[in-house]
């Protein structure tokens, strides 16, 4: 992790350098040719005026995006302060009757707000324009509002302060040069809000879903003033010489040339990425964007060339790369020597496989957490992201050096299993699931390469209620959440006293997938006094399938009805609640809704995980 650090604050060190460059930051400001032959500084103190502008406006772009970060940090100490004293204050209180009520003003931000979908009730669920083609999801109501503003702080810095009444040659120059700048400079948030070890993401607890999202809006943004600054040039280069001229500066000018290639890059960039491509080919995709980003940093580097403002893509490189760069470290780091890190897979009934990771080096689990995983021998080199829905410490007792061991010795002994549950789909999960339903016993063993932990963002102890709700193989998700409230209850360390688990499944088969864990939760000491198990089956073959083992642990045929189930439970509601889901869109969706009309009559948090791509 300090390794980590130490990259990020390189990288802040540049960009704060990039800041406070005094030297013209504008594409104008070398004194290089364009390909009319005109000097960039030769215009006069009208050009240098229009360059002033545009390194200024530059500025505010840092500086704004600076200021956003700064103030959802302080939201974020403001968030976790609140839940850390309501923790310590509801160990020893078993009615916690002040957290329970709402803030109201709170409450109504969160309703109309924070947890509000963008229209009525469809967030989560997918839109479709074909069977098996995918439009992707909408974005939360505050999300869209913020992808909004960031869209309209573009546009207004790309347009205030050209000369619009003025001669035309001019103005789309400076429109040129401004639209240059921006494009580059925006390519720093691009970058950084696009990488998996993004230090923003534990810095604001935001998940990367979230990040991925605006890193999707600045990429249009990028695209499209740089399709804005090549089009400004190509008026006034037709305008002046026709378009011959064109052409003759694509083919014999290195500054042009570059910049071209940087522009057809990134606009191939945002057509491949688009939600229905990235949905059906996503390997495609993944690989495609990959080369194509590097083409289009490549491109612009040396377009820039000789320009103060090749500063800003610089901080681009150092972001992107070392990004990698912290990636590749840690995947060795976790994964080489010790014998390395081994996979099991082992064939489930309901098309499913539970993959058991033995890592080569321990590993510190938190509840909510995922790795990515590559099988070389099943996937090449593709990684996939999977949740962790179990995890074991166990020690290796064939050390050979004796039995006087330090610290050190102790811990090189231990030995990290983290367990998940994959659902069959298609791409490298079924090609994992046929090849470990076609070897004997359904089971084989395989080289891997952990990659993480990412995640844990949440975390439930401040809350004396709490209900989970998992669909489907979702369930991986929320089973550590349940094991460590249980865990912390009987340890006397979180506020919990309520805790509601439902699971809603398409067949009692499907318990296969978790039964072992299950099994080791339920025989937890006082399991009986805080947690309560439902479980919704969809599609019974028999009522006979549908039997309760006890009064805590319940079966029932068919869906959930959520709103019902959150107001039972929150009539009896201990303190605050938290209400955490993972599923379908369609789960999330409702749930979401129940939360929200709550917001005046109780004091209820809505935690949503959602992987989107």
């Amino acid at each position: 992790m300090r390794t980590i650090n130490n990259q990020w604050l390189i990288l802040a060190v540049c960009v704060g350098q990039a800041v406070a460059d005094g030297t013209a930051g504008s594409y104008g400001s070398s004194n290089k040719t364009d390909s009319a032959g005109r000097r960039g500084g030769a215009d006069g103190g009208s050009n240098t005026e229009a360059q002033s502008d545009n390194e200024l406006f530059a500025h505010y772009t840092l500086i704004i995006i600076a200021s956003i970060i700064l103030a959802l940090a302080a939201y974020r100490i403001v968030i976790h302060s609140v839940q850390y004293i309501r923790t310590l204050t509801c160990l020893n209180n078993e009615k916690q009757m002040y957290f329970k009520m709402p803030n109201l003003a709170f409450g109504s931000i969160k309703e109309h707000l924070l947890y509000a979908p963008l229209f009525r009730k469809r967030h989560n669920r997918e839109m479709y324009l074909f069977p098996g083609l995918s439009l992707g999801v909408l974005p939360t109501r505050f999300q869209s509002l913020f992808l909004a503003a960031v869209i309209g702080m573009n546009v207004m810095l790309c347009v205030v302060g050209i000369e619009w009444d003025g001669p035309s040659a001019a103005m789309f120059k400076h429109l040129r040069n401004r639209t240059g700048i921006l494009a580059v400079v925006n390519m720093i948030p691009l970058v950084i809000m696009g990488g998996r070890n993004n230090p923003l993401i534990h810095m604001l607890n935001i998940p990367f879903d979230t990040f991925n999202l605006v890193h999707r809006c600045f990429g249009r943004i990028v695209a499209a003033q740089a399709v804005a600054h090549t089009v400004a040039w190509t008026i006034n280069v037709v305008h002046k010489a026709g378009w011959k001229a064109v052409g003759q500066s694509l083919q014999s000018s290195h500054l042009i040339s570059t910049g071209f290639i940087g522009t057809v890059a990134l606009i191939i960039v945002i057509l491949q990425a688009s939600a229905v491509l990235r949905h059906a080919f996503y390997e495609t995709f993944l690989h495609l964007h990959i080369v194509l980003v590097i083409l289009a940093i490549a491109g612009i580097y040396m377009h820039l060339d000789g320009f103060s403002s090749q500063i800003y893509i610089k901080v681009v490189i150092v972001a992107w790369a070392g990004e990698r760069l912290v990636r590749m470290a840690c995947l060795i780091y976790r994964n080489i020597g010790r014998g390395g890190t081994k996979a099991v897979i082992e064939v489930l009934p309901g098309d499913a496989i539970r993959v058991t990771v033995s890592m080569a080096r321990p590993w510190a689990f938190r509840p909510g957490q995922h790795m990515f995983i590559t099988m070389p021998s099943v996937g090449m080199w593709t990684s996939h992201p999977f949740s962790v829905a179990w995890s074991n410490e166990e020690e290796r007792l064939e050390s050979e050096k004796g039995l006087v061991m330090n610290r050190q010795d102790i811990l090189g002994m231990q030995k990290t299993s983290m367990s998940m549950i994959i659902r069959r789909r298609s791409g490298f999960t079924n090609t994992l699931f046929k090849k470990a339903e076609s070897a004997p016993e359904g089971r084989i063993v395989v080289k891997a390469f952990a990659e993480g932990p990412y995640g844990g963002l949440h975390s439930l102890h401040s809350y004396g209620t709490v209900m989970i709700f998992a669909g489907g193989v979702g369930i991986t998700h929320q089973v550590p959440y349940v094991r460590d409230l249980v865990t912390g209850y009987t340890n006397g360390t979180v506020a919990a006293r309520r805790v509601m688990l439902i699971w809603i499944i398409q067949s009692p088969e499907h318990l296969e997938w978790i039964r072992p864990w299950m099994t080791t939760i339920l025989a937890m000491d006082k399991r009986r006094d805080i947690l309560r198990i439902q479980l919704f089956v969809t599609r019974p073959r028999s009522t006979k399938e549908i039997h309760s083992p006890s009064a805590t642990v319940q079966m029932f045929p068919g869906r959930p009805n959520v709103d019902t189930l959150i107001e039972m439970e929150s009539e009896n509601q201990v303190g605050a609640m938290g209400v955490s889901v993972c599923g379908t869109g369609g789960l999330s969706d409702d749930v979401r809704k129940a939360v929200r009309k709550r917001q005046a009559v109780r004091n209820i948090d809505f935690v949503e995980e959602s992987f989107s791509w």
